[in-house]
C-alpha cells in the first residue's frame, strides 16, 4: 500500500529489500503446486532468489535504508579483515526504512529456521538444503549488520567523548 511507502526516503530500496526475501519464501512454499514435483527447478529458483537477496541487502539496501555497509577483505598474508562502514549523516535515516530493514533482518532467519525444523520433522531432507542456505545467507547479513551497527555506535560514542575532552 502507498501508506507503507509514505515517509520512506528510498521506496525502491524498500521494495527490493522485501521482494527477494518474499519471492524466495513464496517459491519455497508454493512453487511445487505450480511446477509440480520439479525439485531441481524450485531449488535453483530459491537459491538464486536467496543469493539476489543477500547481495541486495549487503550492497544496496543496508547502505540506503540504515546507512551501514560491511565487507570482508583478504590481506596479502591471507588473513581476513572485516570492515564496517556507517554514514556520517545517519541521523537522516528514515525511521520507517530503518524499522523495515531491522525487522526483516531478524525475522527471516527465524522463518527459515522453523522451515528447517519442519523439513527435518517431515523427513523432507532435500528441502533442508534450501533451508540451510537461506539460514546461512540471512544470518550472514544479520551478523554483518549487527556488528556494523555496534561498530557505528562505538564510533559515535568515541567521537562524542573526544569532542567533550577537546572542549573542556
Amino acid at each position: 500500500s502507498s501508506s507503507a511507502i509514505i515517509g520512506s526516503k528510498h521506496p525502491r530500496a524498500r521494495f527490493f529489500h522485501l521482494f527477494f526475501k518474499i519471492a524466495a519464501l513464496c517459491t519455497y512454499l508454493f512453487a511445487a503446486s505450480i511446477f509440480g514435483d520439479n525439485f531441481i527447478l524450485i531449488f535453483v529458483a530459491c537459491i538464486l532468489l536467496l543469493a539476489f537477496d543477500f547481495w541486495t541487502v549487503k550492497n544496496i539496501t543496508g547502505r540506503l535504508l540504515v546507512g551501514l555497509r560491511w565487507w570482508n577483505e583478504i590481506k596479502d598474508d591471507g588473513s581476513n579483515v572485516w570492515i564496517y562502514e556507517s554514514k556520517p549523516n545517519a541521523l537522516k535515516i528514515s525511521n520507517k526504512d530503518s524499522s523495515l530493514f531491522w525487522w526483516t533482518l531478524y525475522l527471516f532467519p527465524v522463518i527459515w529456521f522453523f522451515l528447517a525444523i519442519i523439513a527435518i520433522a517431515t523427513f523432507e531432507l532435500q528441502w533442508l538444503v534450501v533451508d540451510l542456505v537461506a539460514i546461512t545467507l540471512n544470518s550472514a547479513n544479520l551478523i554483518g549488520y549487527w556488528k556494523c551497527q555496534k561498530d557505528a555506535k562505538a564510533k559515535i560514542s568515541k567521537g562524542i567523548t573526544s569532542f567533550i575532552a577537546q572542549n573542556i
